[in-house]
């Protein structure tokens, strides 16, 4: 039977069955991984494409033991929105990272909110938009 451990010292080979796994339960998302004292994987498209990957992301997981949501500005996620969450050992202490691309983070709502006026306004051209004739109830 075949045996893999999660540890600080976790291998990029330890790390592949869970990370392939989040990586198909999340639609293929791009999943990156690295154990505090060695390095990770990064896994796009089905397949595992870096086996030394060391994320910038990963490491400031790593070294403050917080989730963190954010778009880098360096690394292979450069302005991709990500989030990174430790992999906590029994006493709390942060031994492992695992990330993906935040979707979430692709749209934002309450910007996209704020400006629906002016968004209709250059869509319609008018205000308010559709104007009463252009509403569905008076195309029937």
């Amino acid at each position: 039977m075949d045996h893999y451990t999660i540890s600080a010292d976790a291998t990029a080979e330890d790390l592949i069955p869970v990370c392939m796994a989040l990586h198909e339960i999340v639609g293929r998302l791009p999943v990156t991984a690295r154990a505090r004292n060695t390095p990770g994987i990064r896994i796009e498209q089905g397949f595992v494409v870096d086996r030394a990957y060391q994320g910038p992301v990963l490491d400031e997981v790593l070294s403050s033991n917080q989730v963190i949501k954010k778009t880098p500005r360096t690394g292979q996620y450069n302005g991709v929105p990500v989030v990174v969450a430790p992999i906590r050992d029994a006493s709390g202490a942060a031994i492992a990272a695992i990330g993906l691309v935040d979707i979430t983070g692709i749209f934002d709502l309450a910007t996209l909110m704020e400006h629906q006026t002016m968004i209709l306004k250059q869509v319609c051209g008018k205000d308010p938009c559709p104007l009463p004739s252009e509403q569905i109830n008076a195309k029937r």
